[in-house]
């Protein structure tokens, strides 16, 4: 029975798409493969990038089976992407306007990976010039290699595909409508990609992108693979609020040089702390780190100066102390009468 090394370049249903390492006797590069079940009770789950092995492969019908999988170096959690060398967020100056909040937690999801971040503003013939460079200047002095480009006049395309056509997976992320299909689309024309314009209404990005696919980038000899993934707009942040800090490359420069004096500080501008607030993302970073103080306390903080309790992401009012009725059983716990008749309470301000 052959068994063959290859790369899974896409998940359909309930199949792997992988392309081998070598070819099959006919010539053959890509299999569809079932998944053995044996991966599943061990818990290992298959994503796109995954290097696995395949045997049971019938060459006429294209088919075969993944029996084993390597280990990974890397893993994009959303989109869910294995052995990650590069992440490239992706997001549009105009139409959808650039919103500094949801970029900053697309590059935190492309900070836990580990890997080298890049971003890119795409739509940049639809702004100024000088809007363009203070976009792009504020986004270097957070840290990150940026690049702006513009699909229809093609500006910066070619310094662009200069840059991803090195060996390794490069992953392009972002909200929807932001053109990532469009830009695969002038990278590799051969693809054809779905694309369509933001809500004519809402003036968001519709979703067009329905699965996490790898490409080979033309003229890299196969060896640049570019992950085209669905648009989504509110990525998760992570579960540790220390761990934030670490996803600020602003943030990690200053503690590498000088750590703060306390293990936990929360680098609000606390005594001791060697970050200030005068930085350019401070607001975003508190924000982030708020969502999270408040999920890890249980999703619920109250605030009484406000007379507002945090509810997951919805703030309710609190309703006032002295206008709650006893439950019966307080009433109950509190005594009865003699005639064994639980005694009420008068609502504040009325006589007994």
């Amino acid at each position: 029975m052959p068994v063959r090394a290859g790369r899974v370049l896409a998940l359909q249903a309930n199949f792997c798409r992988v392309r081998l390492d070598l070819p099959g006797p006919g010539g053959e590069t890509d299999l569809l493969c079932t998944r053995r079940t044996r991966l599943g009770k061990s818990g290992q789950a298959i994503c796109v990038g995954d290097r696995v092995t395949v045997d049971g492969i019938h060459w006429p019908d294209g088919r075969g089976a993944v029996a084993g999988l390597e280990p990974r170096h890397s893993l994009l959690m959303r989109p869910a992407v294995a052995n990650v060398d590069r992440v490239v967020v992706v997001v549009a100056l105009r139409e959808p306007e650039l919103d500094p909040l949801q970029l900053t937690r697309f590059l935190i999801t492309a900070e836990a990976t580990g890997r080298p971040v890049q971003l890119v503003f795409t739509k940049a013939d639809l702004h100024a010039p000088e809007a363009v460079a203070a976009w792009t200047g504020r986004a270097r002095g957070w840290g990150y290699p940026v690049r702006a480009i513009s699909i229809r006049s093609g500006q910066g395309l070619e310094d662009l595909r200069s840059f991803l056509a090195v060996p390794g997976i490069a992953v392009l992320c972002g909200p929807s409508g932001v053109g990532k299909s469009s830009l695969l689309n002038a990278l590799l024309p051969s693809l054809a990609l779905r694309t369509e314009a933001v809500s004519g209404r809402l003036r968001r990005g519709r979703h067009t992108t329905r699965h996490v696919e790898l490409f080979a980038l033309a003229g890299a000899g196969g060896e640049a693979l570019l992950a085209d993934s669905p648009g989504f707009n509110r990525p998760e942040l992570p579960a540790d609020p220390h761990a934030l800090a670490l996803a600020f490359p602003e943030l990690r420069r200053v503690l590498a040089a000088s750590p703060c004096r306390f293990r936990n500080c929360r680098h609000q501008g606390d005594p001791g702390c060697a970050i200030g607030t005068d930085w350019d993302r401070s607001d975003l970073y508190g924000q982030c780190l708020a969502e999270l103080e408040a999920r890890s306390g249980g999703g619920r903080v109250r605030s009484p100066a406000s007379g507002l309790r945090r509810r997951g992401d919805r703030l309710e009012p609190l309703l006032d102390p002295r206008l709650r009725r006893s439950s019966r059983r307080r009433l109950r716990q509190q005594g009865e009468d003699g005639d064994g008749v639980v005694a009420e309470l008068s609502p504040p301000g009325q006589a007994d």
